[in-house]
């Protein structure tokens, strides 16, 4: 908003220059962009009257004036305009002036041969037209000679552009800036306060359709209007805010709006229909030109002003050409009324049309000062178009609102770093509008009308104060030192994932969180992004097929990635999320340009990885046969298990999926508990062990046994039987076929011994024994070795 130095100081009283009042502004959270000081356009301009003018005797379109400005002395001025003439009062630049609106200094000369010692000026050199024909004539008959024009042309002003946030609808207004500088300067505020006539009821009906779009709507009837041109003074401060004049009607109601922040609109009263002004939403089909001579299809959800039903205005965004006020107007109907924002702005951006006072309603408008800004307009109505009221219509739905917020100055304190006197937050709050109510413990603060929108919490006073006072008030603190930071146990073992799976090979990927609805139980969304990825993913194995799949399809193979990342699963008793981490790898990793035979990487390869990663926590894997994964191959699929609980699955791709997303057969995946492999970490910390001084003694154990049964079953009670000797024991050869009976396979073991002293051959025997005892009774194994 451009906001009037001089305007301003007719509302509140203050000893600042435009530059300091702009940074007091700044500072206080109105940041002022440009500070346009008008009073340097003009300065060493001064009034001369022409006394002679003849023409030039070296060029046609040149005059020679003799020109007074009151110094006793007559300057010789070589002028060009062609209304240059004896007898007027002009604008005169002596040699040595500055013109800054086009950085001319203006020096003695000789034009075509004869001497000039200045200039006449026209507006367009002062800043105030984009091009003038001639240079400025004042109209008086008579002016002091060698008097400053600024005042004269207005340019004893200068204009600051003050930009304001959403939440200050009141500081687009020149008594919403007023009230603030009365609290930052802590000058006398005198808000422009009418008594507003008594307005008798009458024909004249107002009714609204939508009182939640349209709280109060106040039509009045004005006759005897004489519609021209605006005083100048009211001209003159339209032009500064960047309005253009265009009678003296519509400038009132353009003054209302940049004085109050209160957008008013005045109908054509004869042009209207007859009937009942209303405001309703638009019916499909109907249409309204506009003031701008467009000609707007209308949607039920745009706010429209209705005369008889017929629309007439776009309700706070533009009147209606129809009703326009014109010169022809002897009659009008002003309409003065409260609109919802989100209405209005609904209609600005369906028709991109951004007016003056869809601006101030799209931010909210006060409702408490609208019987002001009535008051306001029609005494200025009857100053400068001699209206008379003659009847008034209103219907109003407004609810009184009388918000009271709470203060504690313990709480500023707290907030603030520094103690504020009980006296001076009373007083910067009963500047700004409020009214307080001094209590033992705190402050009663009751909100105004025009702070109704941003201040809702004790907060928002606390930022008031602050910022009246000033924040440069408040010294910089550091906070106490702290201790050094250290990472929570699950974010620990989470990097320490990470970096053995790197370790292992894989590289980390992260893939959406959104999947298609796949799963018996998906976790749909009610607003998904798109109807593909409608739910949230229940696993992890899924994203990292596809982003395999993309990689192979892009070349980039072999491929070996993991992900750390979250599932979400629904269970009885509601959905909750789980922490994974999944694996996929595809190719063997070792191949290069030289070593080209290399074992395939198979199942075992891949459960290799898996070890790789947790063998740091020396944690007991238990591989079962698994088929409920229908992604997954049944016969290379297993579930691992540590103590009766469910770690995860690896598994081989199942080849029908394979083929349809046209991956290798040898694709292998894996997907393990993140949380509960954390908390194992966390009940079983490992254990330091020093290396034995003392030697190990190696025994090998072969035997025939039943494919159903797994080598995690016999390694499970081999360790059970040769505790505490047993050290470690591992499969050394598995075989098939000629010489193996039927139904059955070879295994070989080899276990190592290993105690505080060392072993004798009896010790080594009996545990060995026990051993080859314990699988031939409970596994029916034929022992061979």
């Amino acid at each position: 908003m451009r906001v009037s130095f001089n305007w301003l100081q007719e509302y509140v009283e203050f000893d600042f220059t435009p530059s300091e009042l702009a940074e007091k502004l700044t500072m206080a959270g109105f940041e002022v962009e440009h500070v346009e000081d008008r009073r340097t356009w003009a300065a060493g301009v001064v009034v001369g009257r022409v006394l002679e003018c003849a023409p030039h005797p070296q060029a046609d379109r040149l005059h020679v004036c003799r020109v007074d400005i009151g110094t006793g002395r007559l300057l010789n001025i070589v002028c060009g305009a062609p209304n240059a003439r004896a007898g007027i009062y002009a604008p005169v630049a002596p040699v040595g002036t500055y013109l800054p609106i086009k950085d001319l200094k203006l020096r003695a000369a000789s034009i075509r041969g004869m001497p000039s010692e200045g200039m006449l000026c026209s507006l367009e050199e002062l800043g105030l037209e984009k091009a003038s024909e001639g240079i400025h004539i004042f109209p008086e008959a008579s002016l002091p000679l060698g008097l400053d024009v600024g005042p004269l042309l207005g340019l004893d002003d200068a204009i600051l552009e003050v930009a304001s946030t959403a939440n200050r609808a009141d500081a687009l207004s020149m008594v919403g800036i007023a009230r603030e500088v009365a609290a930052l300067t802590g000058g006398i505020l005198r808000l422009p306060l009418v008594d507003a006539p008594l307005v008798p009821r009458g024909d004249l009906a107002a009714r609204i359709a939508e009182p939640e779009a349209c709280p109060v709507y106040t039509a009045t009837l004005l006759e005897e209007v004489a519609v021209g041109p605006a005083p100048d003074w009211l001209r003159e401060r339209l032009e500064k805010a960047g309005m253009r004049p265009i009678n003296n009607v519509v400038d009132v109601t353009n003054y209302v709006l940049l004085e109050w922040g209160q957008p008013l609109h005045a109908f054509d009263a004869d042009r209207l229909a007859a009937g009942t002004l209303g405001v309703r939403f638009a019916h499909k089909g109907e249409q309204l030109v506009t003031l701008d001579g467009t000609e707007r299809p209308l949607t039920p959800a745009n706010l429209l002003i209705t005369a008889g039903e017929r629309p007439v205005a776009l309700a706070g965004v533009m009147g209606g050409e129809a009703t326009e006020v014109g010169g022809q107007t002897r009659r009008i109907v002003l309409e003065a009324a409260i609109f919802d924002p989100p209405a209005i702005r609904r209609s600005a951006r369906v028709f991109a049309l951004r007016t003056e006072a869809s601006a101030r309603y799209e931010r909210g408008v006060d409702a408490s000062a609208l019987e002001h800004a009535l008051g306001r307009a029609l005494q200025l109505l009857a100053d400068c178009a001699g209206a008379r009221a003659v009847v008034q219509a209103t219907d109003d739905y407004r609810r009184r609102e009388n918000r009271v917020v709470s203060l504690r100055p313990e709480r500023l304190a707290q907030i603030l770093g520094e103690d504020i006197p009980d006296a001076e937050i009373a007083r910067v709050l009963k500047n700004l509008g409020f009214d307080v109510q001094t209590g033992p413990q705190e402050f009663a603060v009751t909100v105004p009308g025009h702070r109704l929108r941003d201040i809702e919490r004790e907060i928002d006073l606390i930022e008031e104060v602050a910022r009246v006072v000033g924040y440069d008030r408040f010294a910089p603190t550091l906070p106490p030192p702290a201790d050094g930071g250290y990472l929570p146990f699950e974010d620990f073992i989470e990097r320490r994932v990470r970096s053995l799976c790197q370790g292992a090979g894989l590289t980390e990927v992260v893939t959406y969180s959104l999947a298609p609805d796949r799963d018996q139980q998906p976790v749909v969304l009610s607003n998904p992004l798109s109807a593909e990825l409608n739910s949230l993913r229940t696993n992890l194995i899924d994203g990292l097929l596809e982003i395999l799949r993309f990689n192979r399809s892009q070349g980039n193979m072999p491929f070996h990635a993991f992900e750390v990342g979250v599932v979400f699963l629904r269970s009885d008793e509601g959905i909750f999320e789980s922490g994974r981490l999944g694996a996929v790898m595809c190719g063997e990793p070792a191949v290069g340009d030289w070593q080209k035979l290399t074992p395939p990487f198979d199942w075992f390869a891949a459960k290799g990885v898996l070890a790789a990663i947790l063998q740091p926590w020396q944690i007991e894997v238990e591989y079962q046969a698994d088929r409920r994964d229908e992604r997954l191959h049944p016969g290379r699929t297993a579930s691992l298990w540590v103590s009766g609980e469910r770690l995860g699955t690896l598994g081989q791709l199942h080849p029908r999926l394979a083929s349809r997303l046209d991956l290798p057969e040898q694709t292998f995946v894996f997907e393990i508990d993140l949380d509960f492999l954390i908390d194992l970490v966390r009940e079983r910390p490992v254990e330091f062990r020093s290396f034995s001084p003392f030697p190990p003694a190696a025994r090998d154990l072969s035997f025939y046994a039943r494919e159903a049964l797994t080598v995690f079953e016999f390694e499970r009670l081999i360790r059970e039987q040769g505790e505490p000797l047993l050290e470690s024991v591992a499969l050394l050869d598995e075989f098939k076929g000629q010489g193996v009976p039927e139904g059955c396979r070879s295994l070989a073991f080899r276990m190592v011994y290993r105690s505080d002293h060392t072993l004798t051959e009896e010790e080594i025997t009996a545990v060995h024994q026990r051993v080859r005892q314990a699988l031939a009774e409970r596994y029916s194994v034929d022992l061979r070795s």
